[in-house]
């Protein structure tokens, strides 16, 4: 896979430590952009998600299939951004090999399978601070836990 930076990770190496942090960004007109969670990594080269309630998103990337996908840890802070080309898949080999993978779920009738080109660190400008891991980790944990005491106040990269 193409990259960036002597950081890189292929993405199948990446499921395990943010399996359920994925966002997919797609440009909307006037520069605007549209975020959706659910993005999976499909092979060391692509990432895939099913189409359930994303018409928005599949009309943006049918007007211009360019995608980023940012991957983040929220409480280290710390992940990836992959840029790539998103093609839409309703029917062939392809699209049933992944209709299959999501369990011949009904709702969907489209997947887009994004070919990875770029992928770049993401780090928190907590680090900036001279942070370490576990530092921004605690702060994170603790920001955290006064939200749900009902608490509001800095952020944790303040």
């Amino acid at each position: 896979m193409p990259h960036s930076g002597q950081n890189f990770v292929p993405a199948s190496n990446l499921l395990p430590h943010f399996e359920h942090s994925f966002f997919r960004r797609s440009g909307l007109p006037h520069s605007r952009q549209n975020f959706a969670p659910c993005v999976t990594v499909w092979g060391d080269e692509h990432l895939v998600f099913a189409d359930i309630r994303s018409p928005g998103t599949v009309a943006n990337l049918r007007r211009n299939p360019a995608v980023e996908v940012n991957v983040v840890d929220p409480i280290l802070r710390k992940g990836y951004r992959f840029k790539g080309t998103a093609e839409i898949l309703s029917e062939g080999a392809l699209f049933q090999e992944l209709f299959d993978f999501y369990r011949r779920d009904p709702r969907i009738h489209r997947v887009v399978l994004i070919k990875v080109k770029e992928a770049l660190p993401l780090i928190s400008p907590a680090y900036d601070q001279g942070l370490t891991e576990d530092q921004v980790r605690a702060r994170s944990e603790s920001w955290y836990a006064s939200l749900r005491e009902g608490n509001s106040g800095e952020t944790p990269d303040d």
